[in-house]
């Protein structure tokens, strides 16, 4: 194998750790910060990000030495992170995004020969990211215990492809490289934003509610395509024009920020205000997304532009360290705007600003972008050195593998087949599930997955799903818990919208899915609605998740009750965040039945399951035609979050 392949394989794998590495310690930070639903010492952890400034002083006399001293310390820390709880895989992370951004920037600006196969390797990584995480049913794969094994694989491939290309770092001489502050601060906003979206395509398709399985694959391929197109520049490539760059960065800005605003939600103004539905996005909803999912690999050559401008040696030299602290500042703050668009009301003075701004961060990003590389096109820079290309046929069979193999993971999986008549009772489950992390603050998928198929629901309702976003590392435990069970999902409120989320999922087709948006002073509050139809019998589901002042969820309680009345079977879970002697509560229970208190007058089951008082917010409600048979709570921790599960049979008499 060529040189040329090792150095792009190495760039892709080493990109691949990079996004990996830094949403690991983003998501390890706001799961401990989640317990305390504050910010505290824990965010110092961001520190993290500006290590690599420590490193610099070393990049003139290290060399290959340094580079192997950090490639050991990526091996290892990447290695470790899918088997550490929250606390040491914040440490691991951390020092795994520093070592990854040290070796990058050492071997970036060691040799132009080296450096000109960073894009491709890019656009490799960004491939690789979509195959692990479609492999892993909406997770990352290699970032979980049962697919460790691939981190350490993909470590000794790196440190392989390190020794048998024979890198020999040689650092740039600072008089004689080429102004390094802006195309450096360019390069951390593309892999900024290249984590924040499409390295996890099930973001984007929780964005718009889109065909997963068709954005998945134009991620994949567009990705694969142009790696190989930058493997072997056409001469059509080498001639695209200044004002070209800026119009196809532009094009990608509009069509970004568009599909973001196409999904923004104009929320219910005041208290009296009427419940704003929003359904399946129209075709006109969806012409953004397109757009966008085309434009999006000209951060491919974005990369290669700042790449070019590094090296060039027309301009006087500079050092990386006001560029490695600016592109450090700026994926901090992006995270925080980010995070507080969703938590707006938690973190005053703040956050509330940022309420419904979701779209903000990615305009920011892809505009600055689009202005760096404006004002670097604009100046003239050398031509990288050329090596010897690749030969083609080699990079086709390896990327139609990818791409083949990604197809295969992300088509539509089997449904578990269950009859819809002669049924004479219907279990459902509410399960708030914290993100799928414990009490503890440890991940639980794999524990409430086992929970889940031990209960075996009919219609299951969860709460605080809305993990497909950069807190959370864009991990779909929606989709996870879907595929694993074979249940028709609805996610319900989409991602810019701001809530923690309520999805349904169903052994039965979830018909006229849609969310219902209720008045809010603190958490959106979006009811996710859908329709189920058995034994010739249409049941509405309501999956409710409001948090704010006691006025805001008397209107809650009202707008939940009017949008029920006129509906035949009424089942309405979730995490009400009520107790019984609240007014809002009240409302509620004067006109629907209470699945556990119709059973257990004294909130107290036979078995000792105590839920009275305080001790109950998660409920099941039913209309006055249902009738609630041995209603369960499961406490934590045996509930593998900081809420008890609860769950009921449902029977009904024949009309």
């Amino acid at each position: 194998m060529k040189k040329t392949h090792l150095l792009i394989i190495a760039f892709g794998i080493l990109f691949l750790f990079i996004i990996q590495s830094a949403g690991t310690l983003v998501e390890s930070i706001y799961i401990l910060d989640l317990m305390t639903s504050n910010l505290d010492e824990k965010a110092l952890g961001v520190v993290f990000f500006f290590l690599p400034l420590l490193v610099l002083p070393f990049f003139k006399k290290g060399g290959r030495t340094l580079a192997w001293i950090l490639f050991g310390l990526l091996f290892i820390s990447r290695g470790l992170i899918p088997y550490l709880n929250t606390n040491n895989r914040l440490v691991a992370s951390g020092v795994a995004v520093a070592v990854s951004f040290s070796l990058f920037f050492l071997l970036l600006t060691s040799k132009p020969s080296i450096a000109r196969w960073a894009p491709a390797g890019l656009a490799l990584s960004v491939g690789l990211s979509t195959l692990l995480r479609t492999t892993g049913f909406g997770l990352e794969i290699s970032l979980i215990p049962a697919g460790g094994w691939v981190g350490w694989i993909l470590g000794l491939l790196l440190g392989l492809c390190m020794a048998l290309s024979d890198m020999k770092p040689e650092p740039a001489n600072q008089q004689t490289g080429g102004k390094r502050t802006l195309p450096v601060w360019g390069i951390y906003l593309i892999l900024t934003l290249i984590y924040f979206s499409v390295s996890a395509p099930a973001v984007i398709a929780r964005w718009t509610e889109g065909n997963y399985t068709l954005i998945v694959l134009a991620v994949s391929l567009f990705s694969l395509g142009w790696a190989w197109l930058l493997i072997s520049p056409p001469a059509w490539l080498e001639r695209i024009s200044a004002p070209f760059m800026l119009l196809w960065n532009l094009l990608f800005t509009l069509s970004l920020t568009l599909t973001l605003l196409a999904q923004r939600v104009s929320f219910p103004s005041s208290l009296d205000s009427p419940a704003v539905l929003v359904g399946s996005p129209n075709a006109l909803q969806l012409i953004p997304l397109g757009v966008m999912l085309l434009t999006f690999p000209v951060l491919f050559l974005d990369l290669r532009v700042f790449v070019k401008q590094m090296h060039s040696s027309n301009v006087p030299g500079g050092s990386l360290a006001p560029g490695i602290l600016l592109g450090s500042l700026s994926i901090i703050l992006l995270v925080f705007i980010n995070i507080f668009s969703n938590v707006w009301g938690y973190v005053k003075p703040i956050s509330p600003p940022f309420r419904n701004t979701f779209w903000l961060t990615y305009f920011i990003l892809s505009g600055l972008i689009s202005l760096l590389v404006w004002g670097a096109t604009r100046s003239k820079t050398t031509q990288l050195e050329k090596t010897e290309s690749a030969p083609s046929r080699l990079w086709i069979a390896l990327f139609s593998v990818l791409f083949l193999v990604t197809l295969i993971f992300a088509l539509p999986t089997k449904l578990t087949q269950v009859t819809a008549t002669n049924i004479t009772s219907l279990r459902v489950m509410t399960f708030n599930t914290q993100q799928s992390n414990d009490e503890f603050a440890e991940k639980s998928f794999d524990r409430q997955l086992v929970l889940i198929r031990l209960v075996s629901p009919d219609v299951l309702a969860l709460q605080e799903t809305d993990s497909t976003r950069i807190s959370l590392n864009n991990n779909d435990y929606v989709r996870y818990f879907a595929d694993m069970l074979g249940y028709y999902s609805y996610y319900g409120p989409r991602t810019p919208s701001g809530t923690f989320g309520t999805a349904i999922l169903s052994k039965f087709p979830l018909l006229n899915t849609r969310t219902a948006y209720m008045f809010s002073d603190k958490d959106e509050t979006g009811v996710a609605e859908a329709e189920v139809e058995v034994a010739g019998l249409h049941f509405t589901i309501y999956d409710v998740h409001p948090d704010s002042s006691d006025p805001a969820m008397v209107a809650f309680a009202q707008t939940l009750i009017s949008r029920s009345q006129d509906k035949p079977y009424v089942i309405a879970m979730g995490d009400y965040n009520l107790r019984d002697y609240e007014e809002a509560y009240k409302i509620i229970d004067s006109v629907l039945v209470n699945a556990w208190t119709s059973v257990y007058p004294l909130e107290i089951s036979p078995e000792g399951v105590d839920m009275s008082g305080e001790n109950r917010i998660d409920h099941i409600f039913l209309s006055s035609n249902l009738t609630a048979v041995n209603p369960s709570y499961i406490l934590p921790p045996e509930s593998a979050t900081d809420h008890p599960v609860h769950w009921t049979d449902v029977v009904w008499n024949s009309p």
